[in-house]
């Protein structure tokens, strides 16, 4: 006589997930003396999940760049969800802006023009904090350098005199399995020294001769640098979102193509993704 196999659900005990959610960087903006794009938003989380429920992950798009006097737009918000799970979003970078206006704020703050104040970072307010505020622009001749973008770890650098501001610091993390520095704000723009971007992927500021602005690097949430005349803005850089969890839970069932990498430190699967797409735990 045959024995009669019990076919039972297979259980999946929670695990916990470890995420880097990064935003879309701010543009630098365009104009006399103009001010970097401030990175964006960056967030960090760990969160427990049972077996079979469906992340959603959203990455943000850099701000675009702009010409002929005018704010850089900011970037656009980066988010995960699922059933169970703490949503998390960090909010795009805010635009540089140029002569006389003000910074817009987002996740880090866009640099102020000159005579312009930078944009507030961390907006809207996470704890802890997502980003930090652009510098402002110099009111003083002959630079009148704008400031450098927030970064994700420090203000951007005021204008000065002489030059434009730097922008504020990425923050490096080894989610990914090595250390990586993301999320730097953009340089500020002046017609003496320009401002070098924030380490992370910051752009720096076009030259005074008209060069364009450098754009923050793709898939790392930095802002762009600002310009003078005829060259264009630094665009802000695409987001990223990177999920980290134990080789022995990672179920192999994706949307989206993130690129996977597994045997990472302390034995864990990493998924980076650059776009939309779910993970089923």
């Amino acid at each position: 006589m045959l024995a009669t196999q019990s076919l039972t659900p297979r259980y999946n005990p929670p695990y916990s997930i470890d995420f880097l959610v990064i935003a879309g960087g701010g543009a630098g903006a365009n104009g006399g003396n103009a001010g970097g794009g401030g990175a964006g938003g960056y967030r960090t989380s760990t969160q427990a999940i049972a077996g079979g429920k469906v992340i959603t992950v959203t990455v943000g798009d850099g701000g675009a760049t702009v010409s002929t006097n005018t704010t850089g737009n900011s970037g656009s918000t980066s988010s995960f969800s699922g059933s169970g799970l703490a949503t998390i979003s960090s909010a795009g970078g805010g635009g540089g802006n140029y002569a006389g206006y003000n910074g817009l704020s987002g996740g880090s703050g866009g640099g102020g023009g000159n005579q312009g104040t930078g944009g507030a970072g961390n907006t809207p307010s996470t704890s802890p904090v997502q980003g930090y505020a652009g510098g402002n622009g110099d009111h003083n001749s002959p630079a009148y350098g704008a400031g450098g973008g927030g970064g994700s770890s420090a203000v951007g650098s005021n204008g000065s005199s002489s030059q434009g501001g730097n922008g504020g610091a990425g923050t490096a993390s080894s989610i990914s399995g090595s250390s990586v520095t993301r999320a730097g704000g953009g340089g500020g723009g002046t017609n003496s020294t320009i401002g070098s971007g924030g380490t992370g992927g910051g752009g720096n500021a076009g030259s005074s001769a008209g060069g364009a602005g450098v754009a923050g690097l793709v898939n790392t949430g930095s802002g762009g640098g600002g310009s003078e005349g005829a060259g264009a803005s630094g665009a802000g850089g695409k987001g990223v979102i990177v999920l980290s969890m134990p080789d022995a839970s990672y179920s192999g069932l994706i949307t989206g193509s993130p690129t996977v990498a597994t045997g990472q430190t302390g034995s864990k699967t990493t998924l980076i993704f650059t776009g939309t797409g779910t993970y089923t735990s």
